[in-house]
């Protein structure tokens, strides 16, 4: 089956709105999205963090980590990533940093100053995680934490589509994957 060679993309950032346009991706940015997206599927940032379960630091610490991986790929591949192509109005470079910007870096914004915070009010004897569980504001965070996930997680998709495989994400151990 032959490869597409442009994409129909719509993304809706919880915190941006809608990114939405034609990506007609050269080779380039056909494998700037495949590194971006083993990186991202690798995340705890892609997995959902359910109530009593998980760590809110660890999530953050691991949506921050996107934006040096991304960072990295953009200078790796240079600015040819940041130019539409074959009458595409999308590039790599556009999305990566929309995503960014409109999902992850508002979350950061908002949630690492406040969880520091808390964090430093833990009294002593207590440990990290029963603490951050009997913070007030776990919940909403919990919640700001799942509407970004939701956002990357159709990113990655679509990354997994532009890089020409099937999705590596989202199926239990031991499972099949998707046959997406």
């Amino acid at each position: 089956m032959p490869r597409l060679r442009e994409f129909a993309v719509e993304l809706q950032l919880p915190f941006l709105g809608k990114v939405a346009g034609v990506w007609a991706p050269d080779d380039r940015e056909r494998q700037a999205a495949w590194e971006l997206y083993v990186e991202m599927v690798t995340r705890v940032a892609v997995v959902p963090l359910v109530e009593g379960g998980g760590s809110l630091r660890e999530a953050l610490s691991s949506h921050y980590t996107l934006f040096a991986t991304t960072r990295e790929i953009l200078k790796k591949h240079g600015p040819e990533l940041a130019r539409p192509h074959d009458g595409g109005q999308l590039s790599f470079g556009y999305i990566a940093i929309a995503v960014l910007n409109g999902a992850v870096r508002p979350l950061l914004t908002e949630w690492h100053p406040r969880l520091e915070t808390y964090e430093g009010s833990r009294p002593a004897g207590r440990s990290p995680v029963e603490w951050e569980r009997a913070w007030a504001d776990a919940s909403t965070m919990r919640a700001q934490v799942e509407a970004c996930r939701t956002a990357l997680l159709d990113y990655a998709e679509l990354l997994a589509e532009v890089a020409d495989i099937q999705l590596l994400h989202g199926h239990e151990v031991g499972g099949s994957p998707s046959s997406s």
